[in-house]
């Protein structure tokens, strides 16, 4: 059979060169993508070999062979796998000129942007063509395991490709890479060099199940063959079964992937099988990162695709909440991109994120209820950033919601989850109660637990700043109410029995008077002055209304860039407080009205403080209260 020369098409020209000069974002891949194709090739060889036992090939030693030529500047790819016919090379290597790239041009050019373009290439897996980024010329030369007659394909990827037979070919495949000339200032892609081909290898190919050799020239003597360096490690430990992996090697992936010198605290393994299959190794890591909170914090988990390294930081498998956990993801097919760097959005990513949430989720669970010590050490490093998914993951909210722990007045040194909470929970009492703050002693002090403490009504310590969030969103947990103690009417008297009804409504009686005027004296800051149930020893207290943001919950926003109007908050007022029974005893007998406003601003700004806020005129603020000093002494 005569050597062919056939012309591409003027669309697959174009798309060639797109291909060449558009799509991947790194060079490097090429050779990548070259592996990745003879350990398909290699698999199939033993898939068939396993079908047809008379097949004539040799399957003894099935492997990938790299090698280099610096001074001929050629890069060979080799493997000895299934190989392919002549009419598979023309119908296969050649498919860019029968793909349909006419239409698929026209839909290229209708593509608004740079990423409707790189959906459309995602349908066209051509990962071979790769090569001519990095070469002038390719020569494939193959021949098909049981078949006698090989094939050569060459082509400068411009114009034209030729195709003949030769009779001296080799089972498998080989492409060669006429590589383009070195580049002086650029070593760093200089792919005659063994250390570039080593880590290139490394990173992408470490654990594919073929062992891939190399022989760097300048080695051996004479005619003593050059001994080959296999590159990768070929221990893809989520593949294997749990009894062929120690923990050691285990922790040394997770040191790897993880850049961390401590050991995990928890190791995840996950098999998916079905219709469509991936298998995991994801760690939990037994200290937070630094960065964990910043934007630009890397998330860890790996993602491959039948053992060839994709990306890292794979944000598709896990939710941001999640974004502390390590490991890796090796899926049996996904829809990528031609270059395999950006994932098409799609229900079988959506299925592995599901699946992969619910198992980290589920594994804490267990850790909780097990190994107590353990899973206070996930929750003290990385409580705060799972709680982000109350908010964030309705889904699984309920599941997140049973992790949580929480520091609380109960105890003093052991958090408590929301179900210990309402198993103690006081007869009559329907509601549970909480209140945020910068610290627990900032909290423990705050005038809005005096009643709750004197009445031995447990409260949540919620000192993290999603706490404010969170809270709101979630509502209720088993029925009952989430309720902020410096919000809205809490009427704690009508859970005890020592104040009538008919003694309340005396004292709201004998303040209406002075409610009123304060009222007016502070309208400008707030929306409403009532006698307080929350007091027992301090003599004021400001509260949010129901639907209220609280003030920290406001900055958190404008910190944010979110411009939400202040809220006016209301003023408590304690009536059995001697500076507020003097108050309204001098509004009464119509005493100096100035004085009176002084004081009343006064207990505003003390109540603000006492809260952690600041008054809205520190200046005035200190010179009245400098004022009743000196006229105190």
């Amino acid at each position: 059979m005569p050597t062919e020369t056939l012309e591409f098409q003027v669309e697959a020209r174009q798309l060639l060169q797109l291909m060449i000069h558009s799509v991947y974002s790194n060079k490097d891949v090429f050779l990548r993508e070259l592996v990745s194709n003879a350990s398909d090739a290699l698999d199939k060889l033993r898939l068939e070999k396993l079908r047809d036992d008379s097949l004539d090939a040799d399957v003894s030693d099935l492997h990938i062979e790299i090698d280099i030529d610096k001074d001929a500047r050629t890069l060979t790819v080799r493997d000895n796998g299934i190989g392919m016919s002549y009419d598979e090379v023309g119908q296969l290597i050649g498919s860019i000129a029968n793909s349909g790239t006419a239409t698929f041009l026209r839909e290229l050019r209708e593509a608004k942007d740079a990423a409707g373009a790189e959906g459309l290439i995602g349908q066209f897996g051509v990962g071979f063509y790769s090569g001519f980024m990095v070469a002038d010329e390719v020569t494939l030369v193959t021949r098909r395991a049981g078949e006698s007659q090989g094939t050569r394909w060459t082509s400068r990827g411009e114009g034209t490709y030729t195709l003949e037979p030769v009779d001296d070919a080799p089972q498998g495949t080989s492409v060669t890479l006429h590589l383009k000339p070195a580049d002086p200032e650029n070593q760093l892609h200089d792919y005659t060099s063994p250390w570039k081909i080593r880590e290139i290898v490394k990173r992408y190919s470490d654990f594919i199940t073929w062992p891939i050799r190399m022989v760097p020239e300048g080695t051996g003597d004479g005619d003593t063959a050059p001994e080959p360096e296999t590159l990768n490690s070929m221990k893809a430990l989520w593949a294997r079964s749990r009894d062929e992996v120690s923990d050691d090697e285990y922790h040394e992936l997770y040191k790897h992937i993880g850049h961390d010198w401590r050991d995990p605290l928890e190791t995840i393994r996950l098999q998916a099988e079905g219709t469509f299959e991936f298998q995991a190794l994801l760690f939990l890591p037994a200290h937070a990162p630094h960065d964990l909170f910043t934007r630009d914090f890397r998330r860890g988990v790996q993602l491959y695709v039948k053992r060839v390294f994709i990306m890292d930081d794979c944000e598709a498998l896990l939710p941001s909440y999640l974004r502390f956990v390590k490991g890796v993801v090796d899926a049996a097919d996904l829809s990528l991109n031609v270059s395999r760097e950006i994932l098409q959005q799609d229900r079988h990513i959506e299925m592995m994120r599901r699946r992969l949430t619910k198992k980290v989720l589920s594994t804490v669970k267990d850790m909780m209820t097990k190994d107590r010590e353990r899973y206070a050490t996930f929750w003290r490093e990385f409580g705060t950033v799972l709680k982000e998914g109350l908010v964030t993951d309705p889904e699984n909210r309920d599941a997140v919601l049973a992790l949580a722990s929480f520091a609380s007045t109960h105890d003093d040194t052991e958090p408590t989850t929301l179900k210990s909470y309402v198993e103690r929970m006081k007869d009559g009492q329907d509601d549970i109660y909480y209140l945020t703050g910068e610290s627990r002693q900032s909290i423990e002090n705050s005038p809005h637990m005096e009643a709750f403490r004197d009445r031995g009504i447990e409260v949540l310590l919620l000192t993290d700043p999603v706490d404010e969030v969170w809270a709101d969103a979630v509502g209720e947990y088993d029925g009952k109410k989430l309720r902020s103690v410096a919000k809205g009417q809490i009427d704690l008297d009508a859970q005890d029995d020592d104040t009538s009804d008919g003694e309340r409504e005396k004292q709201h009686e004998d303040y209406a008077g002075l409610l009123g005027w304060m009222k007016e004296q502070l309208d400008e800051d707030i929306k409403e002055v009532r006698l307080s149930s929350r007091l027992t020893v301090s003599p004021a207290c400001v509260v949010s209304d129901a639907n209220d943001l609280t003030p920290a919950l406001e900055n958190m926003y404008r910190a944010m860039g979110q411009e939400v109007p202040r809220a006016k908050r209301i003023l408590e007022l304690n009536p059995d407080h001697q500076l507020v029974k003097g108050l309204n005893q001098a509004y009464k007998e119509r005493q100096d009205r100035t004085e009176l406003t002084e004081t009343a601003e006064l207990l505003h700004g003390l109540a603000v403080l006492a809260e952690g806020g600041q008054p809205k005129d520190p200046a005035r603020f200190v010179k009245l209260m400098a004022d009743r000093l000196e006229r105190a002494l």
